[in-house]
């Protein structure tokens, strides 16, 4: 795949350093592959010149970000460039990160947005924005939900690795808790395969008559699920015919907050158990 590099003219607007940009265009090339590139291949994939791309290689090389393979012939990703990167998932702070995007969410749907995770097979409430109408959905930060009844619970279920998902669902009770909660394992898990599938749960008053949520994951750069991003509100307002347009805001929610914290939606490392 090229990369495509910003034009000299949006870099002028934008007061960038071309030179920067090009080795950063470089690099990215590099890490896109598992065996590393010929010099040929990443001038190729970077859209530079040779020759242009030769010194960039050899500048990165002398400060390690890139190490040249003689017996193969290729360059690969330094040392250098691991420990920039390693410094990134040390200080990432995935609630201050998520935060204006749920606030954007609950502008977006006029619903309370929430993001929760999986701890000891039940969903926990981490943060949440609260919808403007005085008729709204919340469940208190902290508070604690039953996944198999939950869209966060069950969007985090869905896209888990099939051995997790089935320790997970083996432990945790089907408890009916309004007479639309799924108690049945084989419909639960019908749901959660239609989940993994659509890239987003729901809970249709599942777990309190009258409120309704959709749920989609944020994943990590393994492509495990690490969180899930919802809306949540009445039926009254999140009725059928919304139910399609809030799904695709949360679902561009999720991606959005993923792709900001360095993760990844590749399926082939969502299969990693």
């Amino acid at each position: 795949m090229k990369i495509q590099p910003r034009t000299e003219a949006e870099q002028d607007r934008t007061g960038q350093v071309r030179s920067v940009v090009r080795s950063l265009t470089v690099l990215r090339a590099i890490a896109a592959t598992d065996n590393g590139l010929t010099l040929t291949e990443v001038a190729e994939r970077a859209g530079l010149p040779a020759s242009t791309t030769h010194r960039l290689l050899t500048t990165l090389e002398s400060e390690r970000f890139v190490r040249f393979d003689a017996g193969s012939g290729v360059w690969q990703i330094g040392v250098n460039a691991f420990v920039v990167g390693s410094a990134f998932t040390r200080t990432r702070n995935l609630l201050a990160l998520a935060k204006p995007y749920l606030r954007r969410l609950m502008d977006l749907t006029g619903e309370t947005a929430n993001i929760f995770v999986e701890n000891g097979g039940q969903v926990v409430c981490l943060d949440q924005v609260e919808s403007r109408f005085t008729m709204r959905a919340i469940t208190q930060v902290g508070g604690r939900l039953p996944m198999h009844c939950s869209g966060s619970g069950k969007a985090l279920l869905s896209q888990m690795p099939p051995e997790r998902q089935a320790r997970i669902m083996s432990d945790i009770p089907l408890e009916q808790i309004t007479p639309h909660t799924v108690v049945d394992q084989g419909k639960l898990i019908a749901q959660l395969t239609k989940a993994r599938t659509d890239g987003v749960a729901i809970d249709d008053q599942e777990h309190a008559e009258g409120l309704r949520c959709v749920a989609s994951c944020v994943f990590g750069e393994l492509g495990q699920p690490i969180a899930a991003i919802s809306v949540s509100g009445p039926t009254s307002r999140i009725t059928d015919a919304r139910i399609v347009e809030i799904a695709a805001n949360v679902q561009k929610i999720a991606a959005e907050i993923t792709a900001e914290f360095g993760g990844t939606t590749e399926p082939a490392l969502r299969s990693i158990g």
